[in-house]
């Protein structure tokens, strides 16, 4: 598995691969990160935060994280930088190291791409579900191809991102390194958001 040194961006959020995340980029540490990412071509690492806050001291990050790429820049109403970006690979953090700017740098090894995997029949209610969320949410998945929702990494992450699970809930599900083994968690969660 690859090995990289990789800035990370401790957030109140977890980011999933494929999902696309919206950032406003205002302390000097990340503008520099920025724009270092924007010159090289390269992304930076969203980790959820375990402890702190994300702003002011460095947070302590939990130690998988997801790769993010930027997508697009624009100026925000307050004048602040916005950037989106996309969830790319998922990492593991070895080691980290704070600068003297307080951005944390961390010692990652990449994860290999999920496998693609068939939904079985007895998940064939989440894409359905999956498919009813994203028509009402109005979110960025409505062109998405159809095989896509016979594709059970595709439709396990989407669902974990579009559900609204709590923070951990969503990082166990984030660092669960079998497809099958994460929609079967999911399914038991549905029951939490059935209507009576």
């Amino acid at each position: 598995m690859a090995q990289l040194d990789l800035p990370l961006f401790p957030l109140s959020a977890v980011l999933f691969p494929g999902a696309s995340l919206s950032l406003r980029i205002f302390e000097p540490r990340y503008l520099s990160m920025i724009g270092d990412c924007s010159r090289a071509g390269t992304g930076f690492g969203v980790c959820l935060i375990l402890e702190g806050r994300e702003s002011g001291l460095p947070a302590s990050p939990v130690a998988i994280g997801t790769v993010a790429r930027i997508s697009d820049f624009s100026t925000l109403p307050d004048g602040l930088l916005g950037i989106s970006v996309v969830g790319g690979e998922r990492f593991q953090v070895g080691s980290t190291r704070v600068r003297s700017d307080g951005l944390i740098r961390g010692q990652v090894r990449l994860w290999p791409e999920e496998p693609t995997v068939p939904v079985p029949v007895e998940f064939s209610l989440l894409p359905v579900v999956l498919e009813r969320l994203i028509e009402q949410l109005h979110g960025p998945w409505r062109d998405a191809d159809r095989r896509c929702y016979d594709n059970a990494a595709w439709v396990g992450f989407r669902l974990a991102e579009l559900l609204p699970l709590p923070h951990p809930e969503q990082q166990f599900l984030l660092e669960l390194t079998d497809p099958l083994e994460r929609l079967a968690e999911l399914r038991d969660r549905l029951p939490r958001f059935q209507r009576p």
